[in-house]
């Protein structure tokens, strides 16, 4: 329903201010389509932490990972719709996979889903192998100009954000020739890395500072328009290149079909929640950056991203396939 509900969504909430009286008399499931411990388990126990802190709400997270997060999202599209069933939907889900030919979404999105709130976001950081000859963004970029086709890039598989963020990355720098090597998962790929059989990756910031902190692989600038906590000396690749402000975002969606002041009830209570002062530090401590978006911004988030990335894909010829 992302882009059915785009011009309604603003007379969404106007209604919904007026009458977001709606309270949640029994627990509320999120369901998660990751792995626990990723990003987006973190999002959503963060935000149910911090309600259950504040308002004595009970949020209890489920976990249905497979098929890029959209098992998850099914899940909630198909639950009935009283509030008490929503999901995570992240950027790759949302806004990437609808862009990118060949993915294989078992489910309508746009007629099915509704931005409730948007909640996390985590920059993306470029990595190379330890033994790179290039210490620097403009040393990379001048050695795969010298070197076309022999500086290769790691990625979550084909169409993922991971592969976008280097197509992003060699396009903005002169049209960049390198290999693309997909990986069944960022694990095996940083792992590759750190081993030097490939030579850069994007990768988000949380799932990548270990190594970076160990040594294990050398980050030579961040995707982002400011300083990351995880990294907060490390260069900002917009600097030089201002499109290079890369971060996966982590929301609430739910069904369509949920009537208008129970979605502004939702927003309410998870925008009160992710936005306690009391989670900055764990937000930080994981590279993690508050977004409370309510469901208009949340919607043209995704739809920017969507137009954003189709410009990307196109352009390389990207399939998921």
């Amino acid at each position: 329903m992302l882009r059915r509900s785009l011009l309604a969504t603003p007379l969404l909430l106007a209604s919904g201010a007026a009458r977001a009286d709606w309270v949640p008399k029994q627990p509320i499931h999120v369901i998660v389509g990751f792995a626990p411990g990723g990003t987006a388990d973190i999002a959503a126990r963060v935000a149910g932490e911090a309600i259950q802190r504040r308002t004595g709400q009970i949020v209890v997270v489920d976990s249905k990972t497979g098929a890029l997060g959209f098992i998850a999202l099914k899940a909630a599209a198909s639950a009935p719709p009283d509030g008490y069933t929503v999901a995570i939907g992240i950027m790759g889900s949302l806004a990437v996979g609808p862009v990118v030919p060949g993915t294989l979404i078992p489910m309508d999105i746009d007629k099915e889903l509704v931005p409730i709130c948007n909640l996390v976001s985590v920059p993306m950081v470029l990595i190379v192998r330890p033994d790179a000859p290039y210490k620097t963004v403009a040393e990379l970029i001048a050695y795969a100009k010298a070197n076309p086709g022999k500086v290769s890039y790691g990625s979550t598989g084909n169409g993922s954000t991971n592969q976008l963020g280097a197509e992003l990355f060699a396009s903005e720098a002169g049209g960049l020739k390198m290999l693309h090597v997909p990986y069944r998962g960022g694990v095996p790929a940083i792992a590759d890395l750190a081993a030097g059989q490939i030579d850069i990756f994007f990768a988000n910031v949380s799932e990548a500072i270990a190594q970076i902190q160990s040594g294990q692989v050398r980050a030579l600038g961040l995707a982002s328009s400011h300083p990351n906590p995880l990294v907060p000396e490390l260069p900002l690749l917009t600097r030089d290149i201002p499109t290079l402000d890369i971060a996966n975002w982590f929301g609430l969606v739910g069904s369509a079909k949920l009537p208008r002041d129970i979605r502004a009830g939702l927003a309410k209570l998870f925008i009160e929640g992710i936005s306690d002062p009391a989670n900055q530090p764990i937000l930080a401590a994981r590279g993690l950056e508050a977004v409370p978006q309510d469901g208009a911004a949340f919607e043209a988030t995704i739809l920017k991203d969507r137009a954003r990335w189709a410009k990307v894909v196109k352009q390389g010829n990207i399939r998921a396939d």
